[in-house]
C-alpha cells in the first residue's frame, strides 16, 4: 500500500531522526565519493546544489570540492509563490540564513540561468527506485526542473529508499539516485540536453 505524501513525509521524518549517528557519518562519504566520481558531475562546469542542513545528506563538502575544481557553483535562492533562482557563490561564507534555517546567497548577484547548468543535486527526504522523489512539499524543484536540460542526480540514504513513492502528474524523475552504496542511473528521464554519464 502507498501512503499518501503527507503520511509518508511524517514516517519518513521520524525514520532520519532515528539514523545512529555513525550511519549518517559513513552514509556520508560515500554519497560524496558516488557523486564526485560521476563522468556527469566531473564533465559539469556549472553546478547547483542546495546547502544541506541538519541530517540531510552532506553537500557541503560536495560544494567546497567543486569550487576547489574551479567549477561555477550555484545556490538556491526562493520566493513566494513557489519560484526559485540559482545564484553563484565562490566561498560558502557567503551564504545567509533564510527562512525554514536554509542557507542562501542572499548577497550573490550572479543569477545563472536553468539552461545555464550542467549538473543539480536535488534534495528530498527520499527517493524511489524509480528516481521519483519525496520532497518538503514546496513545489520548488518540480517548477525548477520543468525549465532545464541539466543533468539531475539525487542524494539519498540507502536506508531510507523506497520501491516505490506516490507521484503526481508534474512530478519529475532525477537521472541518478546518488546512495552511499552506489549511484543508480535512470533510463526514464525526459529533459534533453544532458551532460553523458
Amino acid at each position: 500500500m502507498i501512503l499518501d505524501k503527507k503520511t509518508l513525509r511524517k514516517q519518513i521524518l521520524t525514520e532520519i531522526d532515528a539514523l545512529p549517528a555513525g550511519y549518517i557519518t559513513e552514509s556520508d562519504k560515500g554519497i560524496f565519493s558516488r557523486m564526485t566520481d560521476l563522468p556527469a558531475f566531473r564533465k559539469a562546469r556549472v553546478i547547483f546544489s542546495y546547502y544541506s542542513i541538519e541530517r540531510e545528506p552532506d553537500t557541503v563538502r560536495i560544494i567546497e570540492y567543486a569550487l576547489s575544481r574551479g567549477k561555477t557553483v550555484t545556490l538556491p535562492v526562493c520566493f513566494k509563490g513557489g519560484e526559485m533562482e540559482a545564484r553563484a557563490i565562490s566561498d560558502v561564507g557567503e551564504l545567509t540564513r533564510a527562512g525554514f534555517g536554509l542557507l542562501e546567497p542572499l548577497s550573490s548577484e550572479r543569477v545563472i540561468l536553468p539552461e545555464e547548468l550542467d549538473f543539480i543535486i536535488v534534495p528530498a527526504l527520499t527517493y524511489d527506485l524509480d528516481g521519483y522523489r519525496l520532497g518538503r512539499g514546496g513545489g520548488y524543484y518540480d517548477r525548477y526542473l520543468s525549465r532545464t536540460g541539466a543533468f539531475t542526480a539525487g542524494a539519498a540514504r540507502q536506508r531510507l529508499l523506497r520501491d516505490t513513492l506516490p507521484r503526481d502528474a508534474h512530478d519529475i524523475s532525477v537521472d541518478c539516485v546518488v546512495t552511499e552504496r552506489k549511484a543508480r542511473l535512470l533510463g526514464g528521464a525526459s529533459r534533453e540536453g544532458r551532460i553523458p554519464g
